[in-house]
């Protein structure tokens, strides 16, 4: 029976918005699938890997009637990828067999049943809705999703912590030895809401976001947030844990400052990290007034040495810091000066933008 006939892309963009959270091996085969829905005149696309669901609708660019189908998300994918642009692609079920149809090519696929397709259950007691520019929440998301922890046995801190207070948006992301702080004002003011967001939600949605003016609209229920933005919805379940008080790391009274251009200490920075040990990534930063000298040595006794001129007139300070997390935030803000405020040795470093409130990064030393 024939379900459907499309233009190759009406197929290929909704499919591929929505497989990057597939699960390709799973003990549950189904979550390897994508689930594929026309209703009247929209056509679904969802995946799912039991914690997030991405849906992506098409309303133009096929025919057919209406269906529901799950077949694997990848095979699908590579399949349609492989075809020419432009393509007029039909697809067929034929006794738990999806057959798909391009020019002279054929591909048969096992189905799995679409009742079996486990969608979330979605958490009606609504908290908030904030709405605002995708690019805007793309932008806040770039500026600290690089400090989450990846597998860090304190799993709350695999994610970025979300809070909504008065008219303030304010994402915080560490793994224990940086934090990334970013805010953004809103045209309405909410009630204090907090909540844990997976480090895979954030990923795929940071990769899904366009750099436009057209909205997003987050909804944070009890337990879930829910996304919404041109074609795509996502919901996502929240970590379950106390995230801890970022406001505590925040050094207040680091008196040491300098400003500096961004791009200028990047590229000096990338250049020492060339001869940084590989596994510790330990690089000196020895500040006296007007330089900033970077040095990097490995354990083949190899050695970089980097000056930069500074605006700095405070005392001397030979500090250790990983380099890593000072490449990360200069890669990651297309800022022209950050400024940096030192304590001690044994302090902090406190990164922020000039002339902005809304931007914090702190990293702690290493002892080098």
């Amino acid at each position: 029976m024939q379900l459907l006939q499309a233009e190759r892309d009406a197929l290929l963009k909704p499919l591929a918005t929505v497989t990057g959270i597939v699960e390709r091996r799973h003990t549950l085969p189904i979550l390897s699938n994508v689930l594929i829905q026309k209703t009247g005149d929209t056509l679904t696309f969802t995946g799912t890997d039991l914690e997030i669901q991405i849906s992506a609708t098409q309303s133009e660019g096929f025919s057919g009637n209406d269906f529901a189908i799950t077949v694997s998300a990848k095979k699908l994918t590579d399949i349609l990828r492989a075809i020419p642009d432009k393509t007029v692609v039909t697809l067929e079920e034929t006794e738990s067999r999806l057959t798909v149809k391009a020019g002279k090519s054929r591909f048969a696929l096992q189905t799995l049943p679409s009742a079996d397709f486990p969608t979330l259950a979605v958490d009606t007691s609504l908290k908030a809705t904030v709405r605002m520019a995708q690019g805007q929440l793309k932008a806040l998301l770039g500026r600290v999703q690089y400090a989450m922890a990846h597998q860090d046995i304190r799993y709350y801190l695999n994610g970025l912590f979300l809070v909504t207070e008065g008219n303030l948006l304010k994402l915080v992301a560490t793994d224990g030895h940086r934090l990334g702080f970013a805010s953004a004002e809103l045209s309405t003011s909410f009630d204090k809401n907090e909540v844990i967001l997976p480090r895979k939600t954030i990923l795929e949605l940071y990769k899904l976001l366009q750099d436009v003016d057209d909205e997003v609209a987050v909804d944070i229920a009890g337990n879930q947030v829910k996304f919404s933005f041109g074609n795509v919805v996502i919901h996502t379940k929240v970590v379950d844990g106390k995230f801890p008080d970022y406001n505590r790391v925040i050094p207040q009274n680091n008196d040491k400052l300098l400003s500096i251009e961004r791009t200028l200490l990047l590229a000096a920075l990338q250049r020492a990290a060339i001869l940084s040990n590989e596994k510790f990534r330990g690089v000196r930063l020895v500040l006296t007034e007007g330089v900033i000298k970077i040095l990097c040595n490995n354990n083949e006794q190899e050695e970089a040495q980097e000056e930069v001129e500074v605006a700095y007139d405070g005392a001397p300070l030979d500090i250790g810091f990983n380099i890593q997390y000072l490449l990360d935030v200069l890669t990651n803000l297309a800022v022209e000066q950050l400024d940096f405020a030192f304590g001690d040795v044994n302090s902090s470093v406190l990164v922020t933008i000039p002339d902005n409130a809304h931007f914090k990064y702190i990293v702690m030393p290493m002892r080098i």
